[in-house]
């Protein structure tokens, strides 16, 4: 079950690899993400002494949880990986032109989980041209209906 998404991520880049992660979250936002209060639009992943962080997510802490606790919206959460995966993240991220992103937030058996995104910036003119073949996918699949009406 999905929590959010980001769309962003899919106009803007290119996806080469998909990983799931855990991610360390504490309770106020946990209760928060069970109320819709997150967004995903500007985060991205960073590699920091053999450690995957997410950064850029924002919570919105619920005024009713987070009374006690200083609450930090933009905090950044530690992701958990296998130490295989961080190795070959490592590797493919020193290349040129990758970068890691948060795709979505979603549960798995009541579980917030993160799905990250090894991926590649798109072009003005690669977005302009997908832009161009999905319109024409539309067109055809629109005639094709018209057709079959007839």
């Amino acid at each position: 079950m999905s929590i959010a998404t980001n769309k962003k991520a899919f106009h803007d880049y290119s996806i080469e690899d998909k990983y799931e992660a855990g991610i360390v979250l504490e309770g106020w936002e946990v209760k928060s993400i069970r109320a819709n209060k997150v967004q995903l639009r500007d985060s991205y992943v960073k590699i920091k002494n053999g450690e995957v962080w997410l950064l850029g997510c924002h919570i919105t802490p619920l005024i009713s949880t987070s009374t006690h606790v200083n609450a930090d919206p933009m905090r950044f959460k530690k992701l958990l990986l296998n130490a295989k995966e961080i190795s070959r993240l490592i590797g493919k991220v020193d290349q040129k032109g990758y970068t890691l992103l948060a795709l979505d937030l979603h549960y798995i058996k009541g579980i917030v989980k993160v799905s990250i995104a090894l991926a590649k910036g798109k072009k003005d003119y690669d977005k302009r041209r997908i832009e161009k073949e999905k319109e024409q996918k539309r067109e055809s699949q629109i005639i094709i209906k018209k057709l079959k009406r007839l």
